[in-house]
């Protein structure tokens, strides 16, 4: 029997992941990467040659990185796993770490600053208090939703994410600032950061919201992203008090070489510190 990729086989597929308690972004994000794999085989038989074939496709002609690549075979080996094709299943890149945070990527606390100051002078209020809210607090743009009239008032923000739960401390000052922004909106109870039509705010559209400030803000528009938050808030806390664990704990991380990942400093900080050693004597 021939295996192809079909609608009916992608549509129980994605129910499956539902029943596993995938989350929606998690969800998405396999489909997505599934429809390429769909778009090369063409509605063609999938076999081992093809998927080897699919795999330089996507590093020679579409030129994608190999981080996006291996996201991309991942998808595609779930999906054989859960098919039963085993004998699909393609390895993935194998990925030198980064010891640097490139300099164009990284986030400083002034360009933060850069960016709320931004929003506020373009009277994006609400899009001033998300950002500082990410970034107060370290939680995950999906987490906003967990930011109620009722957390706020308590001081104390419950998440639960990927099956686990975690508590996250507002800021007194942040805490005061929502305080604040609740009884402007005139927010009765349930969702704080939420559309006209009561649901919580979408990612995209905070996503391009942000964008639109990098030139006020004078920020390089490839520092501009959600996530970028959750990483500040990743250094200053390390900065303040050096331990990782708890830092893992506080972002929700189960693997703490995750964590470690948040917490990578630029080629220019390196060279920095190097230099305060002071270990070479000077030429006599």
């Amino acid at each position: 029997m021939g295996r192809f990729v079909t609608e009916e086989i992608l549509s129980g597929y994605q129910e499956y992941l539902y029943e596993e308690e995938k989350s929606e972004a998690t969800i998405k994000k396999y489909m997505r990467d599934l429809g390429k794999l769909v778009l090369y085989a063409g509605g063609k038989e999938i076999t081992k040659k093809m998927v080897v074939g699919y795999k330089e496709y996507l590093r020679k002609k579409k030129k994608y990185k190999l981080t996006s690549i291996n996201s991309f075979l991942v998808a595609a080996n779930r999906l054989f796993e859960y098919l039963g094709w085993y004998d699909l299943r393609v390895r993935t890149y194998k990925i030198q770490k980064e010891a640097f945070v490139p300099e164009n990527r990284d986030l400083s606390r002034e360009e933060y600053k850069r960016l709320v100051k931004a929003a506020l002078k373009k009277g994006k209020i609400r899009l001033a208090m998300i950002i500082q809210t990410i970034c107060a607090t370290g939680m995950r743009i999906s987490e906003l939703a967990s930011v109620t009239l009722e957390s706020v008032a308590g001081g104390v923000v419950e998440i639960y994410c990927k099956g686990k739960q975690r508590i996250i401390l507002l800021p007194g000052k942040l805490r005061k600032k929502l305080l604040r922004y609740i009884k402007e909106n005139k927010i009765a109870g349930g969702i704080v950061f939420r559309t006209s039509g009561g649901k919580a705010v979408d990612r995209s559209n905070i996503w391009k919201e942000m964008k639109m400030l990098s030139k006020e803000a004078g920020v390089q528009e490839s520092k501009v992203y959600l996530h970028n938050l959750r990483h500040l808030f990743a250094k200053e806390f390390y900065t303040a008090g050096k331990d990782i664990a708890k830092l893992a704990d506080v972002l929700g991380h189960s693997n703490i070489e995750t964590t470690r990942g948040y917490i990578k400093t630029t080629s220019r900080e390196h060279q920095k510190l190097l230099d305060q050693m002071d270990l070479v004597l000077c030429s006599t």
